[in-house]
């Protein structure tokens, strides 16, 4: 066991040099880019009371939030597994604006089970939200802001899928469905067991017309998915081809603004199910099974926090970013290194003083000290050259 004691808990993970700075440098890129887009940065405690974590679009995170209680108070808090609802309770109870707020975040989350975003349980979340928006200009707007940092953090080959969880829930009320009927099926559509959703429909009696359409949603995925929805769910209600045409003028309106970036369909694919409420969409990558960002419009969160505001936004996580990025080309920039004597000579400190206000890294030496320039990573010393202290390369 005692040498074991360096070991960090599975899924939790440290960042060490020259990684740490080029992940710091990519956090600084994007937070500049939601700047100039008018995204404000909000800094959300990493630590709050349960009720206020798991409530809304947090009730899907009970499972994943370390819980411990308050000595003060006696009260169960929770260490925060998602930004998300606390973005939303900071614009309904916090800012209480009337007009459309955009908000943007980064820090820490933690999990007490890898999910498979990203197969890490102490991601870097890095998302933006806009709320007091209703229609399909806010969720291109968002959907566009997640691409941009996608392409900021060198991620390369990006499609997107797109989605809307109002299709199978419009139909699950038109089958007649119960929350518990409802939950099983969406447990097997999920996993687009055909057969099991099949079976599943019979045993509970729906209707042929609309078992049909609930079962086709396993099958209404890829290029040409929302025209054959067009056919297939051709005896849905209004709400159902509404949302259909919701997303259709979503996908259109992505096409025209990002013409080089391939859309495909799922509306089988239902993340986070039980607080989104319109579009969903999420980016993938060729050759990684789960996707990098994600996203959705989820109206109904700040309802439990006093004040009912529409919503969309999406989320990464920035470390898994940043080694995709590598993978395709993008590494951090490494900075040159100056190596600089160990002396109190004033117009030595002068010089190091004005190296380093221009962004230079300088390295000074100690005494006794084990290895020279070359050992420190650097690629220039400072020398004497009569009264003047000059850079010479190694």
């Amino acid at each position: 066991m005692d040498n074991e004691r360096w070991l960090l808990p599975e899924g939790i993970d440290e960042l060490l040099p020259p990684r740490a700075w080029g992940l710091e440098a990519m956090r600084r890129d994007l937070l500049d880019l939601f700047r100039s887009w008018g995204y404000e940065l909000i800094i959300p405690p990493f630590i709050e009371f349960l009720d206020s974590l798991l409530t809304g679009a947090g009730g899907d995170l009970d499972l994943q939030t370390f819980k411990l209680t308050d000595q003060g108070s006696g009260r169960l808090m929770g260490v925060r597994a998602d930004m998300t609802p606390q973005a939303a309770r900071i614009d309904a109870h916090q800012l209480r604006r009337d007009v459309p707020t955009r908000l943007c975040y980064l820090g820490t989350v933690l999990h007490t089970r890898s999910d498979g975003f990203a197969g890490s349980r102490s991601p870097l979340q890095v998302g933006a939200e806009l709320f007091g928006h209703g229609g399909i200009e806010s969720d291109v707007e968002v959907i566009s802001l997640m691409m941009e940092t996608l392409d900021r953090t060198g991620v390369r080959d990006v499609h997107l899928d797109l989605g809307h969880v109002g299709i199978f829930r419009g139909l699950a009320r038109q089958a007649g469905l119960d929350a518990s009927a409802e939950k099983a099926l969406f447990d097997a559509l999920q996993r687009k067991a055909i057969p099991e959703i099949q079976d599943l429909l019979d045993r509970l009696g729906v209707a042929e017309a609309e078992a049909a359409m609930l079962a086709a949603l396993a099958e209404l995925n890829g290029d040409d998915a929302l025209e054959q929805a067009r056919v297939r769910l051709a005896n849905a209600d209004q709400a159902v081809l509404a949302a259909l045409g919701y997303l259709e003028q979503v996908a259109a309106a992505i096409q025209q603004r990002l013409p080089d970036v391939p859309v495909h369909f799922d509306l089988g694919e239902l993340r986070c199910y039980h607080y989104q409420t319109g579009v969903v969409f999420a980016a993938f990558v060729p050759g990684l099974g789960q996707e990098i960002a994600r996203g959705g419009r989820y109206d109904a969160i700040g309802e439990v926090f006093g004040r009912a505001r529409p919503a969309t936004g999406f989320s990464a996580d920035l470390k898994l970013l940043m080694r995709l990025g590598a993978k395709f080309g993008k590494t951090p920039k490494t900075e040159a290194r100056v190596f600089a004597p160990c002396s109190d000579d004033p117009l030595l400190q002068q010089q190091i003083s004005k190296l380093r206000a221009e962004g230079r890294q300088v390295i000074c030496a100690l005494p006794g000290q084990n290895g020279g320039a070359s050992e420190m990573g650097c690629t220039e010393v400072l020398e004497r050259d009569g009264d003047a202290w000059v850079l010479s390369a190694l």
